[in-house]
């Protein structure tokens, strides 16, 4: 059992998913479509679950701090969890209500205020289908876009 985890774990980090690469803001975001796709293709038994509270929400968290959301995946025997932050796509926490924060600008030599819109719902889902994908990668799939790299070992 042990090898052929190893075993799935290098074919999956070996595939190069970078034609599923999208970039938004210096970042790379692999599609989830294709990434769902191309792991079925290794574990066609595989499944995932969106983590719900106890009123069925699909997303944790606080108005003030801001929400999470948690996926798992079960394939060959393992099961992965994992969580991400809903966040804007500078990276900032989302939460009920909009906020500011202040920027150094160097071209004015002075703070610049950014807001932060209110989370939504279409923000948590595609939060959602971000963590899917990360989760993904705990397996191998795409993981080498989470180090920083541009191309699979």
């Amino acid at each position: 059992m042990c090898k052929e985890i190893r075993e799935k774990f290098q074919e999956l980090y070996s595939l190069d998913v970078n034609k599923y690469v999208e970039k938004k803001n210096d970042l790379s975001y692999l599609s989830w479509a294709y990434a769902w796709a191309e792991f079925k293709k290794i574990y066609p038994d595989a499944t995932y679950e969106v983590k719900k509270d106890e009123q069925g929400r699909c997303y944790f968290g606080d108005e003030n701090i801001g929400y999470m959301v948690y996926t798992s995946v079960t394939a060959g025997g393992l099961t992965y969890e994992m969580w991400l932050p809903v966040m804007d796509s500078k990276n900032k926490a989302m939460k009920l209500t909009p906020y500011t924060y202040q920027v150094w600008d160097n071209y004015k030599k002075s703070f610049a205020e950014k807001t932060v819109q209110a989370a939504s719902m279409f923000d948590i889902n595609k939060t959602l289908m971000r963590c899917l994908v990360k989760n993904l990668a705990m397996f191998g799939l795409g993981l080498y876009i989470f180090q920083g790299d541009d191309l699979p070992e």
